[in-house]
């Protein structure tokens, strides 16, 4: 990094893996160390010794100015020992230290014990906090060096669980179409099976996914607290319907999701020989995001999953943020990862969440499939994740045309899906405009563009990185909206010339940014356009550079 950046970053201030220093008075080894520690046990990040809180650069005491010795000092006074690396700048003829510390995968404290974490306070400044003993469990599982759901319950024998919840698995197996072999095993065998029950000193005791499955509602409440789920309608300021729920997972999953269908509205559309319902919420993306949120939650967290409906949709949080690994940026294509590994695995052989860990492709689908907006993750947070499911009409257009591909080739994957969706609101992109959507490299992306080209969906514009992208021609016509077409796809080159001519003709002159204006082009489009135009003797050109103008010959 050079001085030049590390001046743009003291600027940007102090953030969650960024905390300044001052120096002035000989920093004692142990706030350097305490703020070291705190780093490695969030994020990672930044220490800049020798700067101010307010971004002052005050310098380095003359105890710190070797700086070859601060990596061996932090190695010996930290457990385990943290390997950082140290650089010295010289900023406004004074220096300073960057320390860069990484994030630990275990929990780092100084050597007399002392473990601290960041956080982000009220006002928006960081701050470093005590590591309390029940926080290391939030980070182990985010981090998937532990599974809690996998924990043994020491105090939970398999007489005190309910058997009626086996036969609520076995059937939810045959509904759902899970793990068919799984239905031949007694009570005992779908237990070890599964991961409900584990044996330990000759007595089969539940592990905390056995509880989750098999509890009553008393041992739910008694050894997990933290377990509640709500599902709530709101219209307005009056709250409609509010209940909670604390029953065995499987049985709220089943009642909820009855409160759920209640309000589901459809109608049919004929597409072809087939009529097509048009829910107003896709079950299918209901189904996977709510089990995402009872699956994923954070169970060492006290709060409820959360399913709110209002006037503005439908939206599902729970407690607990992205595990390590995924965030807002990487969501569609980041490894399946799960909080709860064993509860996880569980639930996908009962057939009631997406074998292949793709959920999240569902989610989208049940939403783009329809012509409505994506799902919405940006309400989520380190404590919480929160998908919004707008309420929006369906585009019906956009569906038969989804319907109609699914009919000849299948299901359109998803990337597919978003493309299509973004050019249906945008008109008009790049490969470019589309990565970050898709969350793949260019290349991948340009590679289910040039598909989409095959199959007669889009038409492309332009060679080279400036090529965009259009629906094409034929959808517009499909539709009935010609008109859309030509305004979003452009002009012909004959139709720009006779523009160019026709504003001349008028006006007496026109200059290159009224030619983009105009024909809709880019600076380098217009100036290929006015130079074929003063080749083929049709105008000239009076004057250089920006006060060029051109008019007729």
């Amino acid at each position: 990094m050079s001085s030049q950046e590390i001046e743009e970053l003291i600027s940007q201030g102090e953030s969650l893996t960024v905390e300044f220093k001052s120096d002035s008075k000989c920093l004692p080894d142990r706030e350097l160390l305490a703020a070291v520690v705190s780093l490695a046990n969030t994020e990672g990040g930044d220490l800049l010794l020798g700067v101010e809180d307010d971004g002052t650069v005050t310098g380095l005491h003359p105890n710190h100015l070797n700086t070859a010795g601060l990596p061996s000092l932090i190695a010996n006074k930290t457990n385990p020992a943290l390997s950082v690396r140290v650089e010295r700048y010289d900023l406004q003829g004074k220096s300073i230290a960057r320390i860069t510390v990484p994030k630990s995968r275990q929990l780092v404290s100084i050597s007399d014990g002392t473990l601290l974490r960041r956080r982000i306070k009220l006002d928006g400044k960081p701050e470093a906090v005590p590591f309390y003993p029940h926080e290391f469990i939030q980070r182990q599982s985010s981090m998937g060096l532990v599974d809690p759901s996998a924990m043994l319950l020491e105090d939970i024998d398999v007489r005190r669980l309910d058997p009626l919840q086996r036969q609520r698995i076995r059937n939810a197996i045959k509904k759902y179409g899970g793990d068919q072999s799984l239905l031949a095993l007694a009570d005992d065998e779908l237990d070890g099976a599964l991961g409900l029950c584990r044996e330990t000193n000759g007595v089969r005791r539940a592990t905390l996914a056995g509880l989750l499955l098999l509890g009553t509602e008393e041992l739910l409440r008694a050894n997990l607290p933290s377990y509640e789920v709500a599902f709530q309608v709101l219209q307005g300021t009056d709250v409609r319907v509010n209940e909670f729920f604390r029953k065995p997972l499987l049985e709220t999953f089943e009642e909820v999701e009855l409160l759920f269908k209640a309000r589901v509205e459809e109608e049919e559309i004929q597409v072809g020989l087939f009529r097509v319902p048009v829910p107003n919420y896709d079950r299918r993306a209901f189904r996977e995001a709510f089990v995402n949120a009872l699956v994923h939650r954070d169970f060492s967290r006290l709060g409820a999953v959360h399913v709110k409906l209002t006037e503005n949709g439908l939206s599902i949080s729970n407690p607990g943020g992205f595990v390590e690994g995924v965030n807002l940026d990487n969501l569609l294509v980041a490894d399946p990862r799960s909080r709860n590994p064993l509860l996880a695995d569980v639930i996908k052989r009962i057939g009631l969440a997406e074998r292949t860990g793709r959920g999240i492709d569902r989610i989208y689908e049940g939403m783009l499939r329809y012509g409505r907006p994506p799902p919405d993750y940006s309400m989520s947070n380190e404590f919480t994740v929160t998908v919004q499911l707008v309420n929006a009409a369906a585009d019906l257009d956009f569906l038969k045309m989804v319907v109609e591909q699914e009919d000849k080739l299948g299901n359109m994957p998803i990337d597919s899906l978003i493309i299509l969706s973004r050019l249906r609101e945008e008109r008009r992109l790049t490969t470019a405009d589309l990565a970050p959507s898709v969350q793949k490299p260019e290349t991948n992306v340009r590679a289910t563009l040039e598909k989409l080209v095959e199959s007669g969906f889009l038409e492309p514009h332009g060679t080279g990185r400036g090529r965009s992208y259009t629906l094409s021609a034929a959808l517009y016509r499909k539709v009935g909206k010609k008109s859309e077409y030509i305004r979003q796809a452009g002009f012909a080159p004959i139709q720009q010339e006779q523009m160019v001519l026709n504003y001349i003709d008028k006006h007496g002159s026109i200059k290159r940014a009224e030619v983009m204006d105009l024909c809709r082009l880019d600076r380098n489009q217009a100036y290929r356009l006015l130079a074929r135009m003063k080749k083929a003797g049709q105008i000239k050109q009076i004057g250089e550079h920006k006060g060029a103008v051109y008019e007729r010959v």
